[in-house]
């Protein structure tokens, strides 16, 4: 009798798939113990939402008060920048900004607009060491560039200067590219790039500005310009606001032979509005 394709094959469950009883039982025994250890962890330091404080259901969940507070940058979006436009013209079309200086990325895509609802999160996360966010947020970034994702062939962080690495302890960008990588089954190139100054905080500066600021501060590392070569690069950061430094990594990058270069960031910066 024909034995159904989809059944498993018992030669092969044998001699690869199954483990012995005591394994088996071990494995249940310390996924247990897990869970027991996490109640445990829950019942003394319960989970809170990483804007307001709130205890919640679990670690990186937003309460719904806080979840409704911040503003999602969903379509239509600038085909290029991803900035949110009020109209849906009905077909991709860029910004104004892009069509008069289009930047040096091809594509960039936010999870949502860096504002009151968001910054605390944001500056907890950057500076606060709430590492443990890092995960929660990667998956939201994952949804927001699903298709950036699906095109690219490397992972790279934005990186710190040494200097700066030293006095924060971790980067960001690196915490939430390694949390993308994995799930998303894209190879992960931690230090693709080396910020070769210690460039000036950029906070004051206008846009201009800060392209001067960046302008030659990054370059891809020499044992690392062959996995570079006609690579689609996903770019990731934690906040995009002019684009400034996004674009001279971007630059860096096609220098070194990649074929295209996308940026993915959890926030950025969106002008309000002003109702007439």
């Amino acid at each position: 009798m024909r034995r159904s394709p989809l059944a498993p094959d018992p030669v092969g469950a044998a001699e690869v798939g199954a483990r012995p009883a005591w394994a088996r039982a071990l494995g249940r025994g310390l996924g247990r113990g897990r869970a027991a250890a996490r109640r445990l962890l829950d019942g003394a330091l319960p989970p809170r939402c990483p804007a307001c404080g709130v205890v919640v259901g679990e670690t990186g969940v937003l309460c719904a008060e806080c979840w409704g507070a911040l503003s999602f940058l969903e379509p239509p979006l600038c085909v290029q920048c991803g900035y949110p436009f009020e109209l849906d013209f009905g077909e991709p079309v860029a910004c104004g900004a892009c069509l008069a200086r289009a930047p040096a990325f091809d594509r960039a895509r936010a999870v949502f607009a860096y504002d009151e609802a968001s910054r605390s999160m944001l500056l907890d996360f950057k500076h606060g060491d709430r590492t443990d966010l890092a995960p929660a947020l990667a998956r939201w970034m994952a949804r927001a560039g699903a298709e950036l994702l699906a095109d690219a062939d490397l992972i790279a962080p934005v990186p710190l200067h040494p200097r700066r690495l030293w006095r924060r302890r971790y980067n960001q960008a690196a915490l939430l590219a390694q949390a993308l990588a994995g799930p998303a089954e894209v190879p992960l190139s931690v230090d693709l790039l080396q910020r070769r100054r210690n460039t000036p905080s950029q906070g004051r500066l206008s846009a201009k500005g800060r392209r001067r600021n960046v302008a030659g501060a990054f370059l891809v590392r020499p044992a690392r310009r062959p996995t570079v070569s006609g690579k689609r690069i996903l770019l990731i950061d934690d906040v995009m606001t002019t684009g400034a430094t996004a674009e001279a990594c971007a630059k860096a990058l096609k220098r070194a032979g990649a074929s295209g270069v996308d940026l993915l960031t959890l926030a950025r910066v969106v002008r309000p509005t002003t109702a007439e």
